[in-house]
């Protein structure tokens, strides 16, 4: 992802926050505070919006941070404008809509990629909170104990509230062998507690498959990655060419990735043609549905169960409610994440993006799951205690539904 003529991409992710594109070409050769006299008035080449932009008090302020600021001749004029837009974007107030400068950029496609170096976690906001997703499936975070809907009220000291996604992402990543210490607040306790956690260098894994006998194949699906479509359909003929004659899917965790990869997934067991996800812009006219491609097994109507939590977000929620609402799978375990909006990831530079919410998506059904989540059939859940005994009633709620 660093070339600028690569393709944008549509992507339900619920890790970074919000952008959009801004105009400046015309400042290639001189300092901008020069152009103030001569410009004060911008109006965008690009739109057909030609109302133009009052700029005079950007221009002003450039000047007054030349001439007063003592840290003025430490910030280069390409990073003031990165932040320029980085203000622009933020005022959607959408935390999904982000521009990733080229330090973010770089970090971003290594995480799409599946390799990154921190603590392994995925974090986004959550009713105005900083809030972990998921713990990646062996990371530092998970091993430290951290579970999704822990809120993280400090990194290293300083207070998340004033931090973006983006910054609090710079400041909990580092190199490995290194510590960060994070403030949680987690479910059911009203005092914080400090967590130090050792930094490594990370690979982010796509799934793991088990047979745990009484014919239950279990997949364990950790992301919707690049290469998740690929290796689920290996997994899936697997389970097709075992002995076993029913199928957990464990979503938990699973904070989302790609929407194609989600639609091939769901294609193989939704049938051909059926709806899988609807896709609705600003324009009500618009909208984009997303049909199962009907990939076949030779297993026909076999028990199924879906296992989700509140780390279940975005792709898997796209998933998950399609196989439920057509009564394909049960749904075990808590109510998931609630992000139900898609976002395209876009060059703007050789090496810089903007990831902006483009579309909302809803289930077969209509339904939009943006911040209330999808509520299980079964509601079970997990506490601190059972995960100290290794128990995972979830998991155990799941063979004995498939038992029966």
């Amino acid at each position: 992802m660093q070339s600028s003529t690569k393709k944008s991409q549509n992507i339900v992710i619920g890790i970074f926050v919000g952008l959009v594109i801004f105009a400046l070409g015309i400042l290639t050769n001189a300092r901008l505070h020069v152009l103030q006299a001569v410009t004060p008035n911008i109006s965008n080449a690009d739109s057909a919006d030609t109302t133009p932009a009052d700029f005079a008090p950007f221009w002003k302020v450039w000047n007054l941070i030349d001439a007063k600021h003592p840290n003025a001749a430490t910030v280069d004029d390409q990073t003031r404008i990165w932040g320029a837009i980085k203000g622009l974007v933020a005022t959607l107030d959408d935390p999904y809509s982000v521009f990733l400068d080229p330090t973010e950029t770089e970090n971003f496609d290594a995480a799409i990629s599946g390799e990154i170096s921190g603590i392994g976690i995925e974090i986004g906001v959550k009713n105005g909170v900083l809030t972990v997703i998921a713990p990646l499936k062996d990371s530092p975070a998970e091993k430290a104990g951290l579970r999704p809907g822990d809120t993280i009220f400090k990194i290293d000291g300083k207070e998340s509230s004033t931090l973006t996604v983006d910054e609090a992402i710079d400041l909990i990543r580092g190199k490995a062998g290194t510590v960060v210490n994070l403030t949680i607040f987690s479910e059911g306790n009203t005092n914080p507690k400090d967590v130090k956690i050792v930094r490594a260098d990370i690979t982010i894994p796509t799934l793991d498959t088990k047979e745990l006998g009484s014919g239950i194949f279990m997949i364990s699906f950790y992301n919707f990655g690049a290469n998740a479509d690929r290796e689920f359909k290996a997994a899936i003929k697997t389970f097709d060419a075992s002995t076993s004659s029913k199928l957990i899917l464990d979503l938990r965790g699973n904070p989302g990735g790609y929407l194609d990869a989600s639609v091939q997934i769901a294609s193989w067991f939704i049938p051909k043609g059926r709806t899988i996800v609807v896709e609705k812009t600003t324009d009500a006219a618009k909208e984009t549905i997303y049909k199962s491609q009907g990939y076949t097994l030779t297993k026909k109507d076999f028990p199924f169960v879906i296992l989700v939590d509140e780390g279940s977000a975005s792709a898997s929620e796209i998933l998950a409610g399609a196989l439920q609402e057509y009564k394909i799978a049960t749904l075990v375990g808590t109510t998931t994440y609630g992000k139900g909006s898609v976002q395209e990831v876009i060059p703007v530079t050789n090496d810089t993006e903007l990831k902006i919410t483009v579309a909302k998506w809803y289930t077969p059904n209509g339904v939009s799951i943006s911040e209330q989540g999808l509520t299980p059939d079964m509601v079970v859940s997990i506490s601190d205690a059972d995960i100290e005994a290794s128990k995972d009633p979830q998991l155990d709620a799941a063979k004995e539904l498939l038992a029966k």
